[in-house]
């Protein structure tokens, strides 16, 4: 019996579907075929998870996006070197410096892990300080709230973070289906990965606030929001190789965090 699989367009020859022997399949191939419907075991659907186009930053890096609920996220973290405006991001690379950074609005920073020694910022884009990701206390932005978003994007908020949550199914599931399913990525076992929300979550590591080291690669990935809880601490979301779930709570702002960003 043959199955044909991800079927984009169904089209019978005639309405009274009782009365023929084939039907007409365009499939994922983008190609027209005509199958007897006596050899057709069953037919699937496969519906593509709709994107909203692609979006460039200020440095024309171009980044794939995803729709999930009323929201498009971006697919990818972001990888800018500069802000919106065109200034450019202080690029810290020595431990030190970094540990030196302040928790503040104002000690913008950006690095890639391990300072990109094995190409870290193709697939897991930077790592940034509070202050950086929302643009040197939102004075850097072409429009409020933009941070270091590129054009008609800004930084998500922590109420935007929790709607995405909510909508794959609160925060004790939405980790499974945030997460990239391929091991080459995440440690085993990469608990109910399953990137049914195409949001495609690598485990970027972080830069840690107190000595500038880098930690985590492989075990965890944590976005920043826009969102402060206090002077010293922002809200951020992360989601670890162990758990289906998301992990939310503040930090301190001068962590190296990696950054998502959402349409206006």
């Amino acid at each position: 019996m043959k199955k044909i699989i991800s079927i984009l367009i169904i089209a019978f020859v005639s309405v009274n579907l009782f009365a023929q022997t084939n039907m007409i399949i365009r499939t994922t191939d983008g190609n027209t075929h005509s199958y007897s419907i006596s050899i057709v075991d069953s037919v699937y659907y496969e519906e593509e998870l709709p994107n909203c186009g692609t979006v460039i930053d200020y440095d024309g890096n171009e980044y794939a996006t995803i729709t999930i609920d009323t929201l498009c996220w971006m697919a990818e973290n972001l990888k800018v070197t500069h802000y919106p405006n065109g200034d450019a991001i202080p690029n810290v690379t020595g431990d030190t410096d970094w540990a030196n950074l302040t928790d503040d609005n104002t000690s913008d920073a950006y690095c890639y892990y391990n300072n990109n020694a094995n190409n870290e910022a193709d697939t897991y884009g930077a790592l940034y300080t509070y202050a950086a990701a929302i643009g040197d206390n939102w004075a850097r932005d072409l429009v409020n709230n933009q941070g270091v978003c590129p054009d008609g994007w800004h930084l998500p908020t922590d109420a935007e973070w929790t709607t995405l949550t909510n909508y794959l199914g609160g925060e004790n599931i939405a980790g499974g289906k945030m997460k990239e399913i391929d091991t080459t990525y995440w440690d085993s076992p990469n608990e109910g990965a399953d990137n049914s929300s195409g949001f495609t979550a690598l485990p970027n590591g972080v830069r840690y606030n107190n000595n500038g080291t880098f930690d985590y690669m492989g075990g965890s990935g944590v976005w920043w929001s826009a969102t402060e809880e206090n002077s010293d601490n922002a809200y951020y979301r992360n989601l670890n190789y162990n758990s289906a779930g998301v992990d939310h709570y503040y930090s301190s702002k001068s962590y190296g965090f990696a950054v998502r960003c959402v349409r206006d």
